[in-house]
């Protein structure tokens, strides 16, 4: 009854935007990217495809806000921001000429009604697998919340390697429906347009075939979409390599859902002679059925896994490293696999490249990315896997 309560005020709150603003999104071609994974680099692949197209475009993601030359800091851990932000942002983007905005969109933000009034042209979904059911209680409930992105848009893109959601999806979707695959039939493959990628991981193939679906919807060349793809060279925090002169490779990843750990798992895994040690834990007061999924996974895929602390919030972290662990223990017996629990999120980082990396190994730290803050009680603490993983490293190299 409460959420139904909060959605009817951000809804009225993001009409009053609107109506301040002056409806800013009638005067852009406003691109909705959702999934629970993916949505931050495909925003961006599609920003960089617009650019080198010559279109005026700006973008909103969980990174930050780019609107012409400035760039606005978003929050902490937000996707998609307050209606009335939204709104004030679509109007600095009409303001500073651009023709085109794109919108990294969230789940909670479809649901609550902050995206109202945004009349998207295009919707754009990557996947969806498991993530916030400690919000919307159920799978179903989760990918109704995602599909209202392609209500009444000109153009529905959807992944049809998504076995779960794609065929639901195809039902839900407006106009016309694109469909892009690696793996089965679809109306955009690599194999009909094939790329290469600079960034790391073969997931981004799907996000760069998501991008150029809407590079193709929106008349754009060929050769324009696939030069963009091929030179964007990746965001921070997304398969970021630290290096600081060791003989073992550390990367810096989002990952933070079970979906997105397994597959930069198995991506760091096809890259490494040596082996592979994660580093990672599972926010406080969030999906809780999750932690013993990420556990049993880094428990498969990784040779030692180092569970500790990400945004606890109120919960006790030793809780939700215990219910990690217990994912861990479902894969033992495996030789050579094994966990720690390091609770303090630097000493862990310390752990894993001072302690137990050997040279062509590959430490992989996962959960806070671009992200500079740590959540403890209700208070956002400076933070930052890339300093204290350089910290660590340069100790080591010494």
């Amino acid at each position: 009854m409460w959420q139904k309560i909060k959605n009817i005020y951000h809804f009225f709150r993001a009409f009053a935007a609107a109506c301040f603003f002056r409806f800013p999104a009638e005067k852009l071609i406003v691109i909705g990217v959702t999934g629970t994974d993916g949505k931050t680099t495909t925003v961006n692949l599609i920003y960089e495809i617009l650019k080198n197209a010559g279109r005026k475009v700006s973008i909103i993601t969980s990174v930050n806000a780019v609107i012409g030359k400035k760039v606005y800091e978003t929050g902490f851990h937000v996707t998609t921001p307050d209606p009335w932000d939204i709104q004030k942002y679509l109007r600095k983007m009409v303001d500073a000429g651009s023709d085109f905005a794109v919108l990294e969109v969230t789940s909670h933000g479809l649901d609550q009604n902050r995206v109202a009034f945004c009349n998207f042209q295009i919707g754009v979904v990557t996947n969806i697998t498991h993530e916030h059911l400690n919000y919307h209680k159920t799978w179903q409930n989760y990918f109704l919340a995602k599909a209202k992105l392609l209500k009444g848009v000109k153009f529905s893109i959807i992944n049809v390697d998504d076995n779960k959601s794609y065929g639901l999806l195809k039902k839900h979707a407006s106009g016309k429906v694109i469909a892009y695959g690696i793996k089965n039939k679809a109306d955009l493959t690599l194999t009909d347009f094939p790329f290469k990628l600079k960034i790391l991981g073969d997931f981004n193939y799907y996000n760069a075939l998501a991008a150029a679906c809407v590079g193709q919807a929106l008349r754009i060349k060929g050769e324009v979409i696939k030069k963009a793809l091929e030179e964007f060279k990746g965001l921070s925090g997304r398969m970021e390599t630290v290096y600081e002169g060791q003989d073992f490779s550390v990367i810096v990843d989002f990952a933070h859902t079970p979906n997105a750990l397994e597959q930069a798992l198995k991506t760091l895994r096809s890259l490494t002679n040596g082996k592979l040690i994660a580093v990672f834990g599972s926010a406080g007061l969030r999906d809780i059925d999750k932690r013993e999924l990420m556990g049993e996974i880094s428990g498969k895929l990784a040779d030692y896994t180092v569970i500790t602390d990400e945004d606890p919030r109120t919960e006790d972290p030793k809780k939700i490293a215990q219910a990690i662990a217990k994912g861990c223990k479902k894969a033992e017996g495996k030789e050579g696999k094994t966990f720690f629990i390091v609770n303090d999120r630097g000493k862990a980082i310390r752990f894993a490249v001072q302690k137990l990396a050997k040279r062509d190994d590959i430490v992989g730290i996962f959960g806070k990315g671009h992200e500079r803050s740590m959540c403890y009680g209700k208070t956002e603490y400076p933070w930052s896997d890339q300093d204290e993983a350089r910290k660590a490293l340069k100790e080591f190299v010494k």
